[in-house]
């Protein structure tokens, strides 16, 4: 699986970049055809939650897009990545339930 990082309109830290393809690696475990991960980090103009994670995963056929919002980085990050984890499952699901 290739995964890209982009951090926009801020400097991200080393620790934040690991902490982010550390966290989206754990998605093979649910689908194992994945092709590329895009992670993209921004801030947000929300108050509340002021920083926005984006990730956008390539697997045969599909591409799954999921975003997030949080009080920090690596909340959006966990929030999306839960998010794709059920994309994921799902997608699995529609592709055995095609070949049956």
């Amino acid at each position: 699986m290739k995964t890209t990082f982009t951090a926009r309109h801020f400097d991200s830290s080393t620790e934040l970049k690991n902490y982010s393809i550390e966290s989206v690696q754990k998605l093979e475990q649910f689908f194992d055809r994945i092709f590329t991960t895009d992670i993209i980090l921004e801030p947000s103009s929300d108050d509340d939650q002021p920083c926005k994670a984006e990730l956008n995963v390539q697997v045969p056929k599909a591409v799954l897009n999921g975003s997030e919002y949080g009080e920090t980085y690596d909340q959006a990050i966990n929030k999306v990545v839960n998010n794709l984890s059920r994309q994921l499952k799902k997608h699995k699901a529609k592709r055995l339930n095609q070949h049956s």
